[in-house]
């Protein structure tokens, strides 16, 4: 027997599927983070965000004008900041502050920017997060801070495969899998 709108029109299957996920639970989903690295410049005066060089934007599918959260590493408090992310020179390392939260950031601190998306509970398991490692704590260089160094993948599991042995990350040391 079809399914039918109010009209006795018939529905197709795909619009219901639609209609499912829109009424699903969702969870914000870490599909991306640029791990430890440094604070190339912090400029108070700027209107706000965070610009990051495009190759780092690029490795790790973060795109401009889209919310991160972004962690000191280095200070004691741990600042976190919710901010939009602005494009930088290609393959330059910038890595800037803007704005207000040039207040928690100095120019060589270290940081961790973290991406999110709003997914539906159905379609976390499997899905892809990404590590993009860089050089960071080398030094503040021009063109040569913030340079990749890994790129890693990680899948998230579903409730049946939790507790596997492979799954357990406890103080696992990022291994190289991609280099460029």
């Amino acid at each position: 027997m079809p399914l039918l709108d109010n009209n006795n029109q018939s529905i197709s299957l795909s619009l219901l599927e639609q209609l499912k996920i829109l009424t699903e639970p969702r969870r914000e989903f870490c599909y991306a983070k640029i791990h430890r690295c440094v604070v190339t410049h912090a400029d108070l005066h700027y209107v706000g965000s965070i610009t990051v060089d495009s190759a780092l934007l690029r490795a790790a599918r973060i795109l401009p004008y889209t919310k991160v959260e972004v962690v000191n590493i280095s200070r004691k408090d741990a600042a976190r900041i919710m901010t939009y992310v602005i494009e930088g020179k290609e393959n330059s390392g910038i890595i800037c502050l803007n704005g207000a939260a040039a207040h928690h950031f100095n120019r060589g601190d270290l940081a961790i920017i973290m991406a999110y998306e709003d997914v539906p509970v159905s379609q976390i398991p499997h899905k892809e997060h990404v590590t993009v490692q860089v050089n960071g704590e080398i030094g503040i260089v021009e063109g040569k801070t913030n340079k990749i160094t890994t790129i890693q993948s990680y899948k998230a599991p579903d409730l049946c495969e939790l507790g596997a042995p492979q799954n357990n990350r406890f103080a696992e040391v990022y291994k190289e899998t991609v280099k460029t």
